[in-house]
C-alpha cells in the first residue's frame, strides 16, 4: 500500500506544480482564502508522504522542501508572486498532515 501513496504524493506534487504556473489573472484568491488553499494543499503533500514513507521528519522535510522550490518556481510565471506568508501557510499544512496521520497510526506504523 505504501507504494500507493508514494505514487499519490508525486502526482500531487505535479499537480501543484501545474497550478503554480498557471496565470492568474485578477490576482486568484482573496485574502485570506489563498493561505488556506496553500495550508490544506500542503497538508495533503505532508499526509500522502506520511502514508508513503511512515517517517515525520522526511514527510515534513519533503513536503516543506516542495513548498520553497515551488513558490520559487510561481516568482518566474507571469502575474505570479511569491509571498513569505505563502511559504509559512505552507510549513504550517506540511507539518501538521505530516504530524496528523501519525495520530493515526499503531506502534509499529500500522493502521489501528
Amino acid at each position: 500500500m505504501r507504494p500507493f501513496f508514494l505514487f499519490l504524493a508525486l502526482s500531487w506534487m505535479g499537480a501543484l506544480w501545474w497550478l503554480s504556473d498557471q496565470p492568474t489573472p485578477g490576482g486568484g484568491l482573496p485574502h485570506p482564502w489563498d493561505k488556506l488553499a496553500h495550508f490544506l494543499a500542503y497538508a495533503l503533500l505532508g499526509a500522502l508522504w506520511r502514508r508513503g514513507l511512515s517517517r515525520f521528519a522526511l514527510a515534513f522535510l519533503l513536503s516543506a522542501l516542495y513548498g520553497v522550490v515551488d513558490e520559487g518556481h510561481q516568482s518566474f510565471v507571469p502575474g505570479r508572486e511569491a509571498f513569505g506568508l505563502d511559504l509559512v501557510a505552507d510549513f504550517l499544512g506540511a507539518y501538521l498532515g505530516a504530524r496528523g496521520v501519525g495520530r493515526w497510526e499503531a506502534p509499529g506504523g500500522g493502521r489501528p
